[in-house]
């Protein structure tokens, strides 16, 4: 997957949340997180900040690296309980 994609579908899975959180589908307490992601990746865009969105990136920036921190909380207090295992890897088919 390439970095941008992520944020991509981030951003696409994003719009949803207040309509899946009034529907009673996502707890609305991770809609905090859920913007702090989105500020984050808004953030680093730009063509100042292309660095960012390199592979090697993924695992050394501190903006990806607060990313996925909200992104465990988020599943933490969806799937409940103390999720500590890593996250999933993701296969996209197009």
């Amino acid at each position: 997957m390439v970095t941008d994609e992520i944020a991509l579908d981030f951003d696409h899975a994003y719009r949803m949340a207040e309509a899946l959180a009034g529907e009673g589908q996502l707890d609305p307490g991770v809609l905090p997180d859920l913007r702090e992601i989105e500020a984050l990746l808004s953030g680093m865009s730009g063509a100042q900040n292309s660095h960012r969105w390199t592979t090697d990136a993924l695992s050394v920036d501190e903006g990806w690296s607060r990313a996925r921190q909200l992104a465990r909380r988020v599943l933490v207090a969806e799937l409940g309980g103390d999720w500590q295992r890593p996250l999933p890897v993701i296969t996209v088919v197009r």
